[in-house]
This record gives structure tokens, C-alpha cells and sequence, in this order.
């Protein structure tokens, strides 16, 4: 990863994976090139429900996996985990205070995931969301909230999160010269797609991407899932 010159660090769902052709057209396209580009799966599914995916849509396997929203990463041909950005994350999390908290309101349902480094709910309405926002800040307890897609509720540690996790890997790396695109397609995207590097809304992003405010670094594609991407990267790096 080191050398690396070019990079896509893409979400999954709804983005890179959506539509077989556009991915097959994608992936045909980076082949042509006369560089390879690395490739970081940046995903809110769980690590092994991320390799399922992978699995399913035949996509290359990525040089890093990030999994559960920014909280885990996993690198090298074995994708091993990274510990250190693990021990980081423990320092200030705490996820049993934070379960009392959303356990008592109502309107939150546990998604019950296999994992310990975030804690995920389904939301019946925002204005619940709110209440857990503010009661968790008045308790002092340290967290990222994330609410995408209308329902999906993710605390995360406070310095993690997909935006906090690529620049992790980018710094680790030394990869903050090399050609970059982010590409995502909802809520839980918006960090790392404000972050200043070149990125793409893909088409068929949801409403609350939308109507984020227009940046010059963030490009919005007309095209949908893959075909986004392959759109957005002509754009940024036509040669």
C-alpha cells in the first residue's frame, strides 16, 4: 500500500455494488489503465457479513477493509485486523453505559450485531434520535452518532467513524499524495466525503446526502452505483 498511486475508497451497498454491469465496467476500466488502482472497501456491515458480500458480487479483494462504520480495519492479503487502530478506539468507549441509555427509550431497537466497537439501533422516527443524541451528551459520555437512511442508528467511539478511518490509513500508509476518490451513497458517508479529498454523491444517493451543501471537491455524479464512480473518476483523473 505504500506505493500506492491511485486509490478508490468506496462504500459497498448502494454504491459500488448495486448494478452488475456498471461494477464489471468499473473494474474493466481500472484494468486498462497504465496504473493500478488500490482499492479500500469503506462499509457499515460487519466484518464477516462484508466478506459475504465481497464473496457474492465477485468483487476484488480490497487492500483494506473498513467494516462497522469507521470502527474496525483490516489490511494485507489476509486482512488482518489492525490492532492498533482497535486500542485507539477502546480507550474512550463505552459501549455498556451507552445500551442502558438507548434501552431506556422507547422507539430504538437493537440491530444485534456480532460486535463489540459500535452500538447500532433502528430508529421508528428522528425526533427519538434527538432525545438519545441529547441525553447522551448530557451524560458526558463520549461518541459519534451517525443516523442515515431514515432508521439506521450507529454510536460510534468518538474518534472513529469512515472519515477518521481513511485518514488513519492514508497517514499509516503515506498514501496522502496519491490520487484519491471517495464514493458513497448515504448518511453514514457524509464524513468522509467532506474531508477535502475528490469524491462522488452517486446518483442514486439518499435524500439526506443530497441535500448536503454543494462542495467543489465533491463531485455529483448523474450516473448510479458504479457507473457513479467510473463517471466521477473521468472527471477528477482523465488523462
Amino acid at each position: 500500500m505504500q506505493k500506492a498511486t491511485h486509490l478508490l475508497a468506496t462504500d459497498l451497498d448502494g454504491t459500488l455494488v448495486g448494478n452488475k454491469e456498471s461494477l464489471l465496467m468499473l473494474l474493466d476500466f481500472y484494468k486498462e489503465q497504465t496504473y493500478k488502482v488500490s482499492l479500500i472497501y469503506i462499509t457499515g456491515r460487519h466484518y464477516k457479513s462484508a466478506l459475504s458480500l465481497i464473496k457474492e458480487e465477485n468483487l476484488p479483494v480490497p487492500d483494506v477493509l473498513i467494516t462497522d462504520v469507521g470502527t474496525a480495519i483490516y489490511s494485507g492479503h489476509s486482512l488482518q485486523e489492525d490492532l492498533e487502530w482497535k486500542q485507539r478506539l477502546e480507550q474512550s468507549w463505552v459501549p455498556k453505559h451507552i445500551e442502558v441509555i438507548a434501552n431506556g427509550l422507547q422507539g430504538l431497537t437493537s440491530q444485534n450485531l456480532p460486535v463489540t466497537n459500535r452500538c447500532s439501533y433502528y430508529a421508528t422516527d428522528a425526533a427519538v434520535v434527538e432525545t438519545l443524541r441529547e441525553t447522551l451528551e448530557k451524560a458526558e459520555i463520549p461518541h459519534k452518532l451517525i443516523y442515515s437512511g431514515g432508521r439506521d442508528v450507529d454510536i460510534l467511539p468518538m474518534e472513529s467513524g469512515k472519515g477518521q478511518a481513511l485518514q488513519y490509513i492514508l497517514d499509516k500508509y503515506q498514501l496522502n499524495n496519491a490520487k484519491l476518490l471517495v464514493a458513497g451513497d448515504s448518511g453514514n458517508d457524509i464524513e468522509m466525503l467532506t474531508m477535502g479529498f475528490p469524491s462522488v454523491i452517486v446518483g442514486n444517493a439518499q435524500a439526506e446526502l443530497l441535500e448536503q451543501a454543494e462542495h467543489s471537491f465533491v463531485y455529483r455524479a448523474t450516473k448510479e452505483y458504479a457507473a457513479g464512480i467510473h463517471e466521477a473518476w473521468q472527471h477528477f483523473y482523465k488523462e
